[in-house]
């Protein structure tokens, strides 16, 4: 079985693809990025695929109960939020409530990420990156309930796409047993680098 952290870079990469998807359509507009009508199934595919692999993750990688109930709340909230985009994509969804679904999304992410961690803030790096991680996406919430208020401001569209890099950034830094800021908790273990 692979370390986690090769899971977490597995993920990181799906983020920072949907980071980029949406960045590239908050810079052109969302009328010329939808030019090509496949584009406009771009993130929100992405985002679903990223919930069905969030499955064997829960699956094959979980250490306790919290774990597996993390993983398999994130691994339904992101499959909804796909196919709710995926619906108001194709035209078979109409109500722009739907856009909630990604809010959703972000606010159980966060708090699911907040409650699995176990340990506090400076046990070791992906202790620090768990709270970091929980943190970033419910104070990140407001980006897409911006966008969903609000679908053609810049800001919101920007700081929604930006939001998924600033969570691939911390994803690609994670290891699990390696200090943070030069502390490691003589608990967590001998570091692996």
């Amino acid at each position: 079985m692979p370390p986690p952290e090769h899971v977490h870079w597995l993920f990181a990469s799906g983020f920072l693809a949907l980071g980029l998807f949406l960045l590239a359509e908050a810079v052109v507009g969302r009328e010329v990025w939808r030019k090509r009508r496949w584009r406009a199934y771009l993130w929100p595919s992405t985002m679903f695929l990223m919930g069905l692999g969030m499955w064997p993750v829960m699956a094959f990688f979980t250490s306790s109960t919290l774990h597996m109930l993390a993983h398999g709340a994130w691994a339904e909230v992101m499959m909804l939020a796909g196919a709710a985009e995926l619906g108001l994509a194709s035209g078979k969804l109409r109500s722009p409530l739907w856009r909630l679904a990604i809010v959703l999304a972000f606010v159980v992410t966060g708090a699911a990420l907040l409650v699995h961690e176990q340990n506090d803030w400076f046990f070791q790096r992906s202790a620090f990156l768990h709270h970091l991680l929980g943190w970033t996406f419910l104070v990140a919430a407001v980006f897409p309930l911006g966008r969903a208020l609000r679908p053609r401001s810049a800001v919101f569209a920007s700081g929604f796409a930006l939001a998924f890099v600033a969570v691939a950034v911390m994803l690609y830094s994670d290891r699990d047993v390696a200090p943070v800021f030069g502390h490691l908790s003589p608990m967590a273990g001998e570091p692996h680098r």
